[in-house]
């Protein structure tokens, strides 16, 4: 079986999916995804960014002949993409194209992880948690990033800065930046996700709020300390058996 995934979204949010995008592996597994994501799946036969393939173009305007013929070669296409988009649905309908939608987040009253409610949406079960493997050696450093998607997650950066003055009398601290946060003086910044992900891995320790990073440190096994304000770590916390939420207020 030609299997397609297709899965837009954040970096937390496709992290979160990965348990239930691996699940989802047949003969040939493509996916999907936002540009900056694409490097981190590593289990698919091809990975593609959704802007790439002129996805968007679909119910929008006259799409690439390209793309429906690419779409028709696939047996089964599962789709996070346009389940809230009423004429891409009729229009992959009536195309007669293999989809099945799945919701893109978990509703208010699900009362359940997002990482368990992705994998029970493609019928897996149990509790799903993020694996990303990159073979490296742990080093002794922290590594403290104070950003998120939302400004109402970050921790004050002036806190940040002085439980690094703490740490520093321990272990040296590395300031991150992901691809899309401010300038900050002396961080790293790897654009790609993957090479963040295995720098991240070499860190004794990893701190930060509730964002995409976090849950990349957390995938990769880095003992993590999530920072979380006003979202709720019961759905969006990252797991790992090396990770600690704290909730500030």
């Amino acid at each position: 079986m030609r299997r397609l995934a297709i899965r837009p979204g954040g970096i937390g949010d496709f992290i979160l999916s990965l348990p239930a995008l691996e699940s989802l592996r047949t003969d040939y597994l493509e996916v999907w995804a936002a540009g900056p994501n694409v490097p981190l799946v590593r289990f698919a036969d091809r990975a593609r960014s959704i802007a790439s393939t002129g996805l968007d173009l679909l119910g929008v305007t006259e799409p690439p002949a390209k793309l429906i013929e690419e779409l028709r070669g696939f047996d089964s296409i599962v789709s996070w993409y346009g389940a809230k988009r009423p004429e891409f649905r009729e229009l992959v309908e009536s195309l007669v194209l293999p989809f099945t939608f799945f919701q893109a987040l978990p509703p208010p009253d699900a009362g359940v992880h997002a990482a368990d409610f992705y994998m029970d949406q493609v019928g897996g079960g149990g509790n799903a948690v993020p694996r990303i493997c990159c073979e490296v050696e742990r080093e002794n450093f922290a590594v403290i990033h104070p950003f998120s998607g939302s400004a109402r997650k970050n921790w004050p950066i002036e806190k940040f800065r002085a439980l690094a003055r703490g740490l520093e009398r321990t272990m040296p601290v590395r300031w991150c930046g992901g691809p899309d946060d401010p300038p900050l003086e002396g961080a790293v910044r790897l654009d790609d996700l993957y090479e963040l992900a295995c720098w991240l891995a070499r860190a004794r320790l990893y701190i930060g709020n509730d964002s995409g990073i976090t849950h990349l440190a957390a995938a990769v096994g880095t003992p993590v300390l999530a920072l979380f304000g006003p979202t709720d770590p019961a759905v969006w916390g990252p797991r790992g058996r090396n990770v600690r939420i704290a909730k500030w207020v």
